[in-house]
């Protein structure tokens, strides 16, 4: 809570005290808004990181006992950046009573590598639709072996509903070139796209269903629902 009521406090001083143009030099700002290099800095080695009940990384613990947060969206990138034993450079607003630092950006000093928080992914669907095409490397599963995606020769991932990709299943095929259409997240640990349409070629794609309830082909979870009872007579 204290973590919250800070970071709003420190948004909102932010906005009042911000130099030079105001909505002009927000309507033309390509980036994030504000600055994390103009924030206090702190240094230190990091211990470990601090985990969600998901197992998310919200933030790394520094040898000195300082915490420092930063929100789980960031999990993968500070998972990629910044290990335990690298000493990193901390930008963010400390807090007064305890070693607590809300991190705007934390950055690996050996090797340059930043985490900066820019606000959480637009998830958001239509619109951003990417197209991707390449060769198959590899199938993917679930945990029963149903086949749930591909990566392809670029190390591109595709995730399908595992009945889409049961239908699909001639096309997905190790070897074959396929192109698919959908929602792709580009991170520091790899390319996935959520797979909205799939075909041999960009001309040629197959929009896909949506995912069906899980359970056997001929389950109660995959049959209509049942027909009315008849009228009492």
């Amino acid at each position: 809570m204290k973590t919250t009521r800070m970071r709003t406090m420190f948004w909102a001083l932010l906005a009042t005290t911000a130099i030079g143009g105001g909505a002009a030099a927000y309507s033309q700002a390509t980036g994030p808004m504000w600055d994390s290099s103009q924030l206090p800095e702190s240094r230190g080695t990091v211990k470990q990181y601090t985990l969600t009940p998901r197992g998310d990384v919200d933030g790394v613990i520094l040898t000195d006992g300082t915490e420092v947060k930063l929100p789980p969206h960031l999990s993968a990138q500070t998972v990629y950046a910044i290990r335990p034993g690298d000493q990193v450079s901390v930008r963010g607003l400390r807090a007064r009573a305890i070693a607590l630092v809300d991190a705007a950006s934390i950055t690996n000093v050996a090797t340059g590598k930043s985490v900066i928080d820019n606000g959480p992914p637009d998830r958001r669907g239509g619109g951003d639709d990417q197209t991707v095409s390449g060769r198959i490397a590899l199938q993917l599963h679930g945990k029963r072996g149903e086949v749930n995606g591909v990566v392809l020769d670029d190390g591109t991932t595709l995730r399908l509903p595992p009945p889409e990709a049961e239908r699909m299943q001639d096309q997905l095929q190790q070897g074959h070139t396929v192109s698919a259409r959908g929602d792709m997240l580009d991170t520091a640990l790899g390319k996935v796209v959520d797979v909205r349409a799939i075909g041999t070629s960009q001309d040629q794609m197959t929009e896909l269903r949506g995912p069906r309830p899980p359970g056997p082909k001929d389950g109660p979870d995959r049959r209509g629902p049942p027909p009315p009872p008849p009228p009492r007579g």
